[in-house]
């Protein structure tokens, strides 16, 4: 399951709506809400398109393997298909408030889901893992505005007294593609091909765009011209864009040897240090780093932060070792990852209702001690592993997943005035995506090492002196392979274990790391009416 795929806000009395506040929509006149058969489509294609948005950020997971293979590159080198999305996913966020005013909320709505179809279309087409990562980007660029919008339109389509219900069935919609995601990727890999993964988005946006203009396009209080930050938005892509090419290309590289990661890593502090004194002397600044004055805002945002790129790291990581070590197909693959879904959508209504009565460090105090657990219990994974034990900590995992999102943006929100939470929703989404993208990266890079080392080790083992090792070289010659290919079955079977080890040992890092995450959410002052704030930021 893919990063985008949930993101609350709660509200007291709303049904755990799992997205963050919309972005500021331009000034202009309420309008009434839709009734009877309008009410219903608009509801459906503003649905439509976002499924079609969360589907594709954990369609991918289960294919990367496949489109690796085809592309002629490394699995590591194949997640860049992932990480290529959550960057420029992560860019786009903070200008989705600006692009509101300078357009209108429904030309930007359409437009966005028109572009996502056109950028689908392209990734389905790419000859190669350049066009491939170039295309994902620009899919990542017009995905930003797509799921705050919805939020905003669907809630104007509704009277104030159901809100509610309209960001229950929003929820339910939000959560279901995560579910659905890794196993209609597997299938389509297993049956079809890759591309098609992209290429199932082309029907689905454009019915979702062709219904959403037809009924909403009367709705647009309309554009208006507001200064952009232009001097910030380049210093924001020049820092992230060169923090991600040093991480993903770092281990390729060598590291610090090679000069072309020294000048990425230079070219990254640089403009991200000017990016801090100008956004902190900017009137009109792309983020808003003042809020980061604010305690709750820092503790949230950073627990919030942390702890995303950690589940996102792991929820990319697990497919890759079941595929290329366990022997699973992308189908099987997808079936053992889908389940981590179904508690959330459980237990994320009660959570959103009762997230403004009780203590919300309590309840992310759950969720980190939740995630601990279930990547306890993998770190315990072997090579005898079956589809049962790796099944159960997945579906556990969605029980944290309830208890995660919405009480961490409870506390993110807290306190801030109406006019501040737009900012702070576009800050700290920024902050979580561009997480998830470095854990990604970093997590298939300590893998690879982790490998390396545990081959190192275990290859020790293997010489004349050891009989374990001489038995089972007999044992493979005696079944008629040549000294050669037992020799090289053997090696296959190092490295079987040699990543399986390492994958043990990054599951048991994230769980000591979500432990110390909870002390560090304690950090937060006490959040009374929690849901209140994230109400106003939601409604």
């Amino acid at each position: 399951m893919s990063t985008e795929a949930i993101r609350p806000a709660a509200g007291a009395d709303t049904p755990a709506p799992v997205a963050p506040p919309p972005p500021p929509a331009a000034a202009g006149p309420a309008f009434a809400p839709l009734q009877g058969a309008q009410l219903a489509l608009g509801t459906l294609a503003l649905s439509l398109a976002t499924f079609m948005n969360v589907l594709d950020t954990s369609i991918a997971n289960v294919s990367i393997p496949a489109i690796a293979g085809d592309m002629g590159v490394s699995p590591a080198q194949g997640t860049w298909v992932i990480t290529s999305f959550a960057v420029a996913n992560a860019i786009s966020v903070p200008l989705t408030g600006w692009l509101t005013q300078r357009f209108g909320q429904v030309r930007l709505f359409t437009m966005s889901v028109l572009l996502f179809v056109l950028a689908s279309w392209l990734c389905g087409l790419a000859p190669n893992i350049g066009m491939l990562i170039a295309f994902r980007v620009l899919q990542g660029l017009v995905a930003g505005p797509m799921i705050p919008l919805s939020q905003t339109l669907l809630l104007g389509s509704y009277p104030r007294a159901k809100a509610g219900v309209a960001m229950a069935m929003w929820s339910m919609t939000v959560l279901i593609a995560p579910v659905a995601g890794p196993l209609l990727g597997g299938w389509i890999t297993d049956n079809i091909a890759w591309p098609w993964i992209f290429y199932i988005n082309i029907p689905v946006g454009i019915f979702a765009a062709a219904l959403t203009w037809s009924i909403y396009r009367t709705r647009d209080p309309g554009p208006r011209r507001v200064p952009l930050d232009r001097v910030g938005l380049v210093l924001l892509v020049l820092f992230v864009a060169a923090m991600q090419i040093m991480i993903d290309k770092g281990k390729e590289l060598d590291w610090f040897e090679s000069g072309e990661i020294i000048m990425l890593t230079v070219v990254s502090v640089i403009a991200f240090l000017f990016f801090l004194a100008w956004e902190l002397t900017e009137k009109h600044p792309i983020v808003d780093l003042r809020l980061f004055a604010r305690r709750n805002f820092v503790a949230g945002t950073l627990s919030l932060s942390i702890a995303y790129g950690l589940f996102f790291g792991n929820v990319v990581l697990l497919p890759l070792w079941l595929q290329q070590f366990m022997g699973y197909t992308a189908t099987w693959a997808g079936l053992a990852t889908a389940p981590v879904g179904l508690l959330a959508l459980v237990l994320s209504p009660w959570v959103g209702k009762n997230v403004g009565r009780l203590d919300p460090r309590k309840l992310a105090t759950i969720a980190f001690l939740g995630f601990g657990g279930v990547l306890w219990m993998r770190s315990h994974f072997n090579t005898d592993a079956d589809f049962t034990t790796i099944l159960i900590p997945t579906l556990l995992q969605g029980a944290a997943m309830a208890f995660f999102f919405i009480p961490l943006q409870a506390i993110v929100f807290s306190g801030l005035p109406p006019e501040k939470l737009p900012s702070a929703s576009g800050l700290s989404n920024f902050v979580r995506i561009t997480a998830g993208a470095v854990g990604t990266s970093l997590f298939t890079t300590l893998w690879e090492s982790r490998a390396s080392l545990h081959h190192a080790q275990l290859a020790e083992a293997v010489h004349a002196g050891n009989a374990t090792a001489m038995a089972s070289l007999q044992q493979f010659m005696a079944a008629g392979m040549s000294r050669e290919q037992a020799l090289a079955t053997i090696d296959r079977l190092v490295n079987q274990q040699a990543f399986t080890l390492a994958v043990n040992d990054l599951f048991h890092l994230s769980a000591v790391l979500f432990l110390v995450l909870v002390a560090v959410i304690w950090f937060a002052k006490p959040v009374h009416g929690a849901g209140s704030g994230d109400a106003g930021g939601a409604h």
